[in-house]
């Protein structure tokens, strides 16, 4: 059966129309993705919430520096959430590693032993890894992060299972391949095969109807939900027309996230080694679940926004527009597939390029080629060995340009606070990944400084989705760089590198005469008078909003 008699199917026997995920505008400072301000974490190395679930399967051999479970979880990221931390930095929304359930052993690769502690080594798409916490608590993670305003992106695999290990046996060979290894120098040997040595590949391609592995039917035997789990699988295939194909399955389980928890989106791991209309199908998998859980959950739908779903094609580059090139091929994995991806270009640009060129690059960009649809930029991540600020050297730099370029900002968890990225004794990602520092948040005076000015864009940012997603225009470059954003209704002016402090700004192409505005980062009301503002402020930044 080819892919278009998938979809066809499945919107048939789902009953529904697929909500269109570019059709619903949300109104004057409501949120939209476009502009989103997301915190990136490693749900292990973030805040230890429950200390009684730091060791689970008998994982005690020793790891590598940073290679091995350090006690973060669902209850951490739950108990900043309330203390407000995630508010007065400005983030709407959450992305963390995946939670499910991991491999229980553990993998030597040369660099001392490694567990699954980054969540990307699946054993069970349908359990949560008890390291990370249980079912209750990633639903009051979901209901706490929504009563903040803040939406929940989960981080999907369909790319490939866990190493193989003495523990963790490798699935049927109607499932995964296990070799050849990727070359990554044409398409076929970036999509059909295995990233690395022992990480079995699974077999997306294939529309061959396969029966579950025996390892997890017995898993689920002894767990006493064997009979539940196969009735859903059931009513699962019978709705759809999707044949029992590997990667529907897997689509299914991930889905539940969706309808039991609710969550907001995922990020979705390896999109370029996995074929496009995979991703396709995810998308009507997913919208029709988000349709389903706003039908049942009527009281606790947020906004009109339909699912959101971001994409790591690595390597992709917003000056990319649409299409990724793999040498012999180019594919669009915006259309039908993702709102947006994940942009690896900023870093390189920030350093090569003025704020100038940058934002009307970028802004040039998201209002032709990419037009309806964004990209998710970052500074520093997990997996990325060349961070923009390696020595934390410019961590005020690394938020004016993260958090006031147009797109979608990803925050990676310590960028706000200078988290240390070179750590003695650990090799290769495992520096990127040491645990949150809130010892130097809450005691050491210049970390304090660093992060105030994070929370001051952040807030701001988070108020206005023109920051993000608004049309940029410049003002003027004669104390420093002066622009303004406007999004619908929502209409902002800027002022970054500003070269004097006696500030006087023509604000007349955006706010009236009259208006009082606030200048949001020296917290001064301001009136326009003549269509310009004259104040003085200490800082080399301005934040202008009516109030």
């Amino acid at each position: 059966m080819k892919k278009i008699l998938f979809l066809l199917a499945f919107s048939i026997f789902f009953g529904c129309k697929v909500q269109d995920k570019k059709s619903m505008l949300p109104s004057e400072n409501e949120f939209v993705w476009e502009g989103a301000n997301v915190y990136f974490l490693l749900t292990d190395r973030f805040n230890n919430g429950d200390k009684t679930n730091d060791l689970n399967f008998n994982r005690t051999k020793t790891p590598g520096k940073l290679r091995g479970f350090e006690g973060g979880d669902l209850k951490g990221i739950t108990q900043k959430i309330k203390e407000g931390y995630f508010t007065k930095l400005g983030i709407n929304a959450i992305w963390m590693t995946p939670i499910v359930e991991q491999i229980h052993d553990a993998t030597d690769e040369g660099s001392g032993v490694s567990y699954g502690f980054h969540g990307y080594w699946t054993k069970d798409w349908t359990a949560i890894d008890p390291n990370f916490g249980t079912k209750n608590d990633l639903k009051e993670l979901v209901e706490v992060a929504h009563q903040n305003g803040i939406r929940i992106l989960l981080d999907a695999v369909i790319n490939h299972t866990g190493p193989i290990t003495e523990k963790d046996p490798v699935w049927p060979s109607d499932w995964v391949r296990t070799s050849p290894k990727c070359s990554f120098d044409s398409y076929q040997n970036t999509v059909s095969c295995t990233l690395v040595e022992n990480l079995p590949d699974i077999k997306t391609d294939s529309n061959a109807s396969v029966d579950l592995p025996p390892q997890l039917i017995e898993k689920w035997k002894k767990e006493g939900r064997l009979d539940q789990e196969m009735a859903e699988l059931d009513a699962f295939f019978k709705k759809t027309a999707y044949p029992r194909a590997p990667r529907f399955y897997i689509m299914k389980w991930l889905a539940d996230y969706i309808t039991e928890f609710g969550i907001d989106g995922y990020r979705v791991d390896t999109v370029k080694h996995t074929e496009e209309h995979v991703w396709q199908e995810f998308r009507q998998v997913c919208d029709a679940a988000f349709v389903e859980y706003k039908k049942n959950n009527p009281e606790k739908v947020l906004d009109s926004n339909g699912f959101y779903l971001v994409g790591e094609v690595y390597n992709y580059a917003i000056s990319h527009g649409k299409s990724f090139d793999f040498g012999d091929r180019k594919v669009n994995y915006f259309d039908e597939s993702f709102n947006s991806l994940i942009n690896f270009e900023i870093k390189w640009n920030v350093k090569q390029l003025s704020a100038k060129q940058v934002f009307q690059k970028y802004d040039s960009l998201l209002n032709s080629e990419l037009k309806n649809y964004g990209i998710l930029n970052y500074m520093t991540s997990h997996d990325d060995g060349q961070p923009f600020d390696k020595d934390r050297e410019a961590p005020y730099k690394t938020a004016t340009m993260l958090l006031l370029t147009p797109g979608t900002s990803q925050v990676y968890y310590g960028d706000e606070s200078a988290r240390n990225l070179v750590v003695e004794g650990a090799n290769g990602d495992a520096n990127l990944r040491s645990f949150m520092n809130w010892d130097d948040i809450n005691k050491n005076p210049d970390t304090k400084k660093i992060l105030k000015h994070w929370q001051k864009l952040g807030q701001f940012r988070a108020k206005h989705p023109a920051v993000g997603a608004g049309k940029h225009q410049i003002i003027s470059e004669e104390n420093g760089l002066i622009f303004s954003r406007i999004y619908k209704n929502d209409m902002v002016i800027i002022g970054i590198d500003l070269l004097e402090n006696d500030i006087k700004i023509d604000v007349s192409s955006v706010f009236k005469e009259g208006d009082k505005l606030k200048e949001f980062y020296s917290n001064q009301e301001i009136t326009v008078k003549n269509g310009k503002l004259s104040f003085v402020s200490e800082f080399p930044i301005v934040l202008l909003e009516k109030m």
